[in-house]
């Protein structure tokens, strides 16, 4: 099969970063599909693992955590999908990547891809909604359904690839939300998305709150950086709040900051679930099932800002390079092997 892989750890701009391969096809066991892939897409992950470090791999490491595609074969133990049937999925962190023309991954954490959608609009989903979707109605509470209706949530980089999606599904439980993002282009992407008020993150975001009328939320998604806004968090965030954020802190937090309002502060990881074989694993297939059957009825849209074709070293090279320019408002995504 074809495949893009790396063998060192590089710069983006380095030829050799990225190599077109041609690798044994994969084969599928107990629960597992053999996907031919049709599309996928980069996420921050992808280049924080790609980036320059002293190892050499052999073989060749593929990396890529969305895709979408078809099944083409099913492991003896599969019961959720056959062959022929078109998927969406992220993949699990401790597995090969999907940049390949065949790839296997578990059917639990596998979704049936919305019909409305092309594959490209499609493999731009997977990961962040399924990591906006654990945030918000698994670490914070908040009902799906409408229960919590009213209430603030602030996003912290709602223009990125999670904020995209994450103000869609906030959207969808009633809330009011609040992104924040720093240039014209991408405070429009925010509205586009159903945000209710932007802010700028460059600015002093309790201020801007406060004159919004809205000193203090109810939530904050914070998908860009831990510590640097840990004070700002405590600050805006109401008595009993919860506060999630998907981005590792760079040094340590004051967690005793939250004691007084008795807020709460969690972290969400996508690829834990896979990662660690949980007893609720199959509940990503649930959740991808969930966002297919929203988008289907137009609840919600695909993020895919641009696509690049057909999949390949140069076109991944180019697709990091743009992902780490900090600049990125939706999701990129390759599609169509050569």
């Amino acid at each position: 099969m074809k495949a893009v892989a790396l063998k060192r750890y590089l710069p983006a701009s380095n030829p050799e970063s990225f190599l077109d391969l041609e690798l044994p096809d994969p084969k599928p066991q107990g629960r597992e599909l053999l996907v031919r892939v049709h599309a996928v897409s980069v996420n921050p992950v992808d280049t924080k693992l790609r980036s320059p470090k002293d190892k050499i791999e052999d073989p060749p490491r593929v990396l890529g955590w969305d895709a979408s595609g078809v099944v083409e074969a099913t492991g003896p133990d599969c019961k959720l999908f056959k062959r022929g049937d078109a998927v969406y999925y992220a993949g699990s962190i401790v597995r090969p990547g999907c940049d390949s023309e065949l790839h296997v991954v578990d059917e639990r954490i596998v979704g049936p891809k919305p019909k409305s959608l092309d594959d490209a609009q499609a493999a731009a989903l997977p990961l962040t909604a399924l990591t906006a979707h654990e945030a918000l109605f698994d670490r914070c509470a908040i009902d799906p359904g409408g229960k919590h209706a009213g209430r603030t949530l602030l996003v912290i980089n709602g223009a990125g690839g999670v904020g995209s999606i994450a103000i869609q599904l906030a959207k969808l439980a009633g809330l009011r939300v609040i992104a924040t993002a720093s240039r014209p282009e991408s405070q429009e992407w925010c509205r586009k998305m159903g945000a209710d008020h932007v802010i700028n993150h460059r600015e002093n975001i309790p201020q801007q709150l406060r004159d919004a009328g809205n000193p203090e939320v109810d939530y904050i998604f914070n998908t860009v950086d831990t510590s640097g806004y840990w004070d700002t968090m405590v600050e805006a965030i109401k008595p009993f709040g919860r506060i999630v954020s998907i981005v590792e802190s760079s040094k340590p937090v004051e967690l005793g900051k939250l004691m007084g309002k008795s807020a709460s502060f969690s972290w969400e990881l996508m690829f834990t679930r896979a990662r660690f074989q949980t007893a609720d694993m199959e509940e990503q297939h649930r959740i991808l099932a969930q966002v297919a059957g929203w988008i289907d009825a137009g609840k919600l849209k695909t993020t895919l800002t641009e696509t690049l074709s057909p999949i390949n070293a140069a076109n991944l090279r180019a697709a990091h390079a743009k992902v780490e320019s900090g600049k990125m408002m939706g999701k990129l995504v390759l599609a169509g092997w050569r």
